[in-house]
């Protein structure tokens, strides 16, 4: 994970982790396994796949996001992803193929990562010496991937989602699957989960014997998807995406998505005034969502008017509290306003809550740094360097806070400590050998 977040495909947007953690806490809350914890997050990738791995940790590709014709069908992808984690199916894995089989799974995923900058870097690293037993996992998968329909589909109904939408996303995936092999755009042996005629048969028969359910989309789901799409190509090709589902009124799930896309391309175009006016438009229709809250405090920021933003955020964050982009925001305002102490104090108060939030750390040396506290500044820093996986970026800073010169005995002690258990993980993982 920690090279997945340093990735340029990762796509670190608090409001679309957000949103995928809700559902995907959604869907393990109906699991047996209540005590496996779950992290979910995004890449930025055209491709329609997820995948899970060991610890919980669930990617979602974007290109699965904006393919997903309703929140059911995205649901689908997770349930089934959530299932392959608390079936325990790495584990059963490697406790059938014995340690070597660890070293084959490693090398499938360097060569799924090295797929993204070359395609022919990604089959040499195939071929050396992986090709062989990886086959011999996928053909095991199979027994695996057909429990985790099974289990998926219990946790989407017992979630209170559509059911049908499950066996309608894999067959438009199987469609896919085999569009995407004839371009040759990627070997076949990167399709981490292979979809077959059997499953899609199993998973009709089951579905068959279960009642109707008509789910409506949230409408956080539709902004995320609307948000995702406004990032899509250039600016101007955004713009006029949106604006031609404006004017045709294609408004499927509502006009509000479609507004909300709209405003957040003219951002991206620098069309700051065209933004505000369908902020007013959001407002008119009611729309209540925490998204539209930062939207609105963005558009204010571009036109200079930070205390503005600021009170907006202010205003919201009580009524939103486990926000994360509400809670950066209102710093970030604040910083802007030029009122740094009030924002030391909220970054303060919000880490004791979240104290492994790096964002919000990097936010506090921010604060810091506009108060003149050296010291602080890159103790802060540091602990945001510690919590990505930077360490020694981390040391780097712990070291500039020894010489700043401006902090009493009691933190310098505290810096010192902190260094040197930093120093000891550097320490300790210098001596882990490397996959190379």
């Amino acid at each position: 994970m920690l090279e997945i977040r340093r990735d340029p495909a990762y796509l670190d947007d608090p409001e679309v982790a957000s949103y995928l953690n809700r559902l995907g806490s959604r869907l393990a809350s109906q699991s047996s396994d209540a005590r496996q914890e779950f992290e979910l997050f995004a890449l930025r990738d055209p491709t329609l796949n997820a995948f899970a791995m060991p610890g919980g940790y669930i990617g979602v590709h974007s290109g699965l996001i904006l393919a997903a014709a309703s929140e059911s069908e995205l649901a689908s992808v997770l349930a089934h992803e959530i299932s392959h984690v608390t079936q325990r199916h790495l584990a059963r894995l490697i406790n059938k193929s014995g340690q070597g089989q660890i070293t084959s799974l490693l090398g499938l995923a360097v060569a799924i990562l090295a797929a993204r900058s070359s395609p022919d870097l990604a089959i040499g690293a195939m071929m050396a010496g992986q090709g062989a037993a990886i086959q011999n996992q996928l053909n095991y998968s199979r027994d695996f991937e057909r429990e985790a329909d099974r289990v998926g589909l219990d946790l989407l109904e017992r979630s209170d989602f559509d059911i049908r939408d499950m066996s309608a996303f894999f067959e438009r995936l199987q469609k896919y699957s085999r569009l995407y092999e004839n371009k040759n755009s990627a070997p076949g042996y990167l399709r981490t989960h292979p979809l077959t005629t059997e499953r899609l048969a199993d998973l009709g028969n089951r579905i068959q014997s279960r009642p109707y359910k008509q789910v409506p989309d949230s409408l956080e789901f539709l902004l995320v998807r609307a948000k995702l799409r406004s990032q899509e190509g250039t600016p101007r090709d955004a713009v006029t995406e949106f604006e031609t589902r404006l004017a045709e009124r294609s408004f499927a799930g509502g006009e509000a998505a479609v507004r909300y896309g709209l405003a957040q391309a003219y951002l991206r175009d620098n069309r700051v005034a065209a933004a505000e006016k369908e902020v007013r438009e959001l407002r008119r229709l009611k729309s209540q969502s925490p998204m539209i809250e930062t939207l609105d405090a963005q558009v204010r920021l571009k036109h200079g008017d930070a205390a503005g933003a600021a009170a907006l955020l202010r205003g919201a964050q009580p009524r939103f509290p486990q926000e994360r982009a509400i809670a950066y925001g209102l710093v970030e305002s604040l910083l802007e306003a030029r009122l740094p102490d009030e924002a030391l104090k909220f970054a303060e108060d919000d880490l004791l809550s979240y104290p492994s939030d790096p964002k919000m750390h990097f936010l506090q040396a921010k604060t810091y740094a506009m108060l003149g506290k050296r010291l602080q500044q890159h103790r802060a820093q540091a602990e945001a360097y510690a919590l990505r996986g930077q360490l020694p970026a981390a040391v780097e800073q712990l070291e500039l806070a020894q010489k700043s010169g401006d902090g009493n005995f009691y933190e310098y002690s505290q810096v010192d400590s902190r260094l040197r258990e930093i120093k000891k993980r550097v320490a300790d993982e210098a001596k882990q050998p490397k996959l190379k």
